[in-house]
């Protein structure tokens, strides 16, 4: 019985931690939607926005995406209302929107 305790309590922290890995998917798969030439010329994954290990770090068009779309969204058109709503903001490149540099097939985030 105390193995079969065992092996659900470590059963249920690897399917937490594998469940976590890609926490919000629909963000991956709008960004990729709506840039398909930055998909198809970079590895689009969570340090568009995450540039470290720590999903808490982010880079600046990281925390442009989070203060347009206000919390943990999963409607994939909100989601692709903010990412259109941010293209004017500045990037971290001198003259440069995060818009310019997705349409230079480029992604946008400073790291």
């Amino acid at each position: 019985m105390r193995n079969l305790v065992v092996v659900a309590v470590a059963g249920m922290f690897l399917a937490s931690a594998f469940s976590s890995a890609d926490a919000r998917p629909k963000y991956k798969s709008a960004f990729e939607k709506k840039y398909p030439k930055v998909a198809e010329a970079n590895k689009v994954d969570c340090s568009v926005c995450h540039p470290g290990k720590e999903k808490k770090e982010k880079n600046n068009y990281g925390d442009a995406l989070g203060k347009a779309v206000g919390k943990n969204e999963a409607d994939e058109k909100k989601i692709d209302e903010a990412l259109g709503k941010i293209e004017s903001e500045k990037s971290a490149v001198e003259g440069k929107t995060f818009g310019d540099l997705l349409k230079d097939g480029k992604l946008p985030g400073s790291k």
